[in-house]
């Protein structure tokens, strides 16, 4: 086997088992709840804890792998995930679980820091794209086996066995990325130190606008918690900023990437694209609760669709764009994604449930269409031997746009239903349907949430027209470097 394939195979199952955990979670917050006896902060911070550890770190993450090795890092991402897995399934109480979440948390954002720059260095820049397809591939098969997974265990078995199940696959993946990985280019990171103020100043900045977010939510939106997160949160992140430009002397985001226009337009492009679909699927399973009075779980099974067409079209996207160019399968992704969003707007009470899942399709073939090429420019557009960098960056923007839109989205329902409503929602205990008057309001709050993200997906759109699609396909060299030509990584040995 070409090594391309055998680096692509550790990060799929990387990806496989993180994608299975994200997705299997949330069929299971009912009874962990109960089993714990948690109440519904607790349970909203299963949730959010490992969203907010895989956003917060996995910047840093790629810059230290780029100082001491991305296969080192990976490695150190399975064992970490593992470790998380094994006291997630373990936990005897609920705040235990959510410190447990961090863990895991931790361990993704190794894995996504790396994932990436691992295949930009096996693959030529001009079968990226075709990696990065196969990539989204997995996450839709994952996506979809975690909600199978998921009823099932929680049907049949304990919740625990979610997390469990984690550790053979993690133990396998931390012995065949052993053995099977090459290191990256040495020399990059000798000599380098890592910022740790920044990192600390950009993890708090993200914590504190959850918490602030959360307060809101469940305490109103004048408390002081509330008001203290949301106004320290701008704070914290310009002093992350000013720290990076003005003071570090090695900042662990270098800058300079984003005088690359290529560079900056596809990753802004992905933030706009994360913040307006990251919280789709949320807001139809909160819809297909609410309004047709399914369960939960029957709900889950009907957003089926969109990961299965995700999981078909990746592929043939990446390999469109290797073909055709990364900004024009960017741009009819984007458009397909809107069109359905438009679609989704307009949903009533008596929208007929093969309708529902028709858009659903429509709207996993243009995440197919979107993603690998999306990923193929920004990381093309990244100079070689700085991949960690760019992955980071990538990711972090990624995450950071699931983090606002998962907010965004309780806060719209929020205001539209009230507060206990939304939370019997969420946990999958609500029953019966909703009243006429709360189900038409809700509508109108689904429908300006979804035409919010509309309009965020036209200026994507936008941008991503605006980038140059030469740039999707040539390495570039460290800024105030000479250009290096291709080599493949060296050959690693037991350290």
């Amino acid at each position: 086997m070409e090594y391309k394939w055998t680096a692509f195979s550790v990060t799929a199952l990387g990806s496989f088992m993180a994608g299975l955990d994200a997705t299997v979670v949330l069929l299971a917050l009912v009874p962990i709840a109960h089993d714990l006896g948690s109440d519904y902060v607790t349970i909203l911070w299963v949730v959010l804890a490992y969203l907010l550890a895989t956003t917060a770190f996995v910047l840093s993450f790629g810059r230290i792998s780029d100082i001491y090795g991305r296969k080192r890092m990976y490695i150190v991402g399975f064992v970490i995930f593992t470790l998380g897995s094994l006291a997630s399934g373990l936990a005897p109480t609920g705040l235990v679980l959510v410190a447990a979440r961090v863990v895991q948390g931790i361990g993704a954002a190794f894995l996504f820091a790396n994932g990436f720059a691992i295949l930009s260095e096996a693959f030529p820049a001009a079968e990226r794209g075709r990696a990065f397809g196969a990539t989204s591939v997995i996450w839709g098969i994952a996506s979809v086996a975690g909600i199978i997974l998921g009823a099932v265990i929680v049907a049949f078995t304990t919740w625990r066995l979610i997390f469990l199940l984690n550790l053979p696959v993690g133990v396998f993946g931390t012995l065949w990325a052993y053995l099977a990985l090459r290191s990256s280019e040495r020399g990059v990171g000798r000599g380098e130190s890592f910022d740790l103020p920044a990192a600390v100043l950009f993890t708090l900045g993200l914590s504190s606008l959850l918490l602030g977010i959360t307060g809101g939510l469940l305490y109103g939106w004048t408390a002081p918690g509330t008001l203290l997160g949301l106004a320290a949160t701008p704070c914290l992140l310009a002093g992350f900023v000013a720290w990076e430009r003005s003071v570090a002397s090695q900042p662990i985001i270098d800058f300079s990437f984003f005088r690359n226009r290529a560079f900056t337009l596809s990753v802004t492009a992905n933030l706009l694209r994360a913040t307006a679909v990251f919280s789709v699927n949320f807001l139809l399973v909160f819809y297909l609760e609410g309004i047709y009075g399914l369960s939960i779980l029957t709900a889950s099974y009907l957003i089926v669709p969109y990961a299965a067409a995700l999981a078909v079209v990746g592929p043939f996207g990446g390999i469109l764009s290797d073909r055709f160019g990364a900004r024009r399968l960017s741009t009819i992704g984007l458009a397909l994604q809107m069109v359905s969003l438009l679609a989704l707007s307009r949903l009533t009470q008596t929208t007929s449930l093969p309708t529902l899942a028709l858009i659903e399709m429509v709207f996993g073939v243009g995440g197919g269409m979107f993603w690998p090429a999306n990923v193929s420019l920004t990381m093309s557009s990244s100079p070689r031997g700085r991949y960690g960098i760019g992955s980071g960056i990538l990711n972090t923007f990624q995450n950071t746009g699931n983090v606002l839109s998962f907010a965004v989205s309780l806060v719209t329902i929020t205001a539209s239903i009230s507060a206990p409503v939304v939370y019997s929602l969420f946990l999958g205990t609500f029953t019966g349907t909703l009243p006429a008057h709360a189900a038409s309001e809700y509508l109108m709050g689904q429908s300006q949430a979804l035409l919010i993200s509309a309009a965020l997906l036209f200026v994507a759109l936008v941008l991503v027209r605006l980038t140059p699609e030469a740039a999707s396909g040539t390495p570039r060299s460290t800024p105030g470097e000479r250009p290096q030509p291709a080599r493949p990584p060296v050959a690693d040995g037991p350290h």
